[in-house]
């Protein structure tokens, strides 16, 4: 019969008569020491960047539909001057009264130019208008009555003051009240020189501020007056304007 297959013999002794080790007997799973696991390591932050430096505030746009400011407010309008004298007036002469009126606290009429001398003299006459404070002008370029002629009379007897206005054209010419007021005179003169408006009848009239040479009429608003000035001084004085 064959020989039956027999296990592995065990190892021949070595020579010189030392044994073998014994072998280790297999350590069962369960009780095997746990490996050592590696602990996690931080991260390495990256390295930190400079701070920048702080922008300044932007401002915030505009939106396209800012609101508007808030209008100004309205100054004082004149209003009506409501008094027996501008009702006698207005009954005797209609529509030559173009106004009679009230600015802040200031009364004032505005009469045709045709009826001027006439409510002048009534002022000085009948309503005790004694003094002539003041005559002047103001000059409106662009209107066909470019002149405001101003009278700007005072009552003594009543303490009272009103202005007498009428509006005339470039080239028209007014009848003096120095027959009225004496203080006209000179008030008109004065007019003249700064205006160019002539008075009828005037006992003198010619400039009273500036040289009689001098040309053009300076409280014009058309008035080139550095243009003047220089022409007038090169001319009578022959030197150059310091203006």
């Amino acid at each position: 019969m064959p020989e039956e297959t027999k296990g592995p013999s065990p190892a021949s002794p070595q020579q010189g008569g030392e044994k073998p080790p014994a072998p280790t007997p297999p350590v069962p799973a369960e009780t095997a020491a746990p490996q050592a696991v590696a602990a996690p390591q931080p991260e390495t932050p990256a390295a930190a960047k400079p701070a920048e430096p702080a922008k300044p505030a932007e401002k915030p746009a505009v939106p396209a539909t800012a609101a508007k400011p808030a209008p100004k407010p309205e100054g004082p309008k004149p209003e009506p001057w409501e008094s027996d004298l501008a009702a006698s007036l207005r009954s005797q002469y209609g529509t030559g009264i173009r106004e009679a009126c009230t600015y802040v606290g200031q009364k004032y009429l505005v009469v045709d130019k045709s009826i001027l001398y006439e409510i002048l003299l009534r002022m000085r006459d009948d309503e005790g208008f004694d003094y002539c404070v003041d005559i002047t002008a103001v000059h409106y370029p662009k209107r066909d009555e470019q002149f405001d002629m101003v009278y700007v009379l005072y009552s003594f007897p009543k303490n009272e003051r009103v202005r007498i206005k009428t509006q005339i054209k470039d080239g028209d010419t007014v009848r003096t009240a120095s027959g009225i007021w004496e203080t006209a005179n000179w008030l008109e003169r004065e007019v003249y020189d700064m205006f160019g408006i002539s008075f009828d009848g005037h006992p003198d009239l010619k400039r009273i501020l500036l040289p009689e040479g001098w040309k053009g009429y300076p409280l014009r608003k058309d008035y080139p007056i550095l243009q003047q000035d220089q022409e007038w001084v090169q001319i009578n004085l022959g030197i150059e304007s310091g203006q």
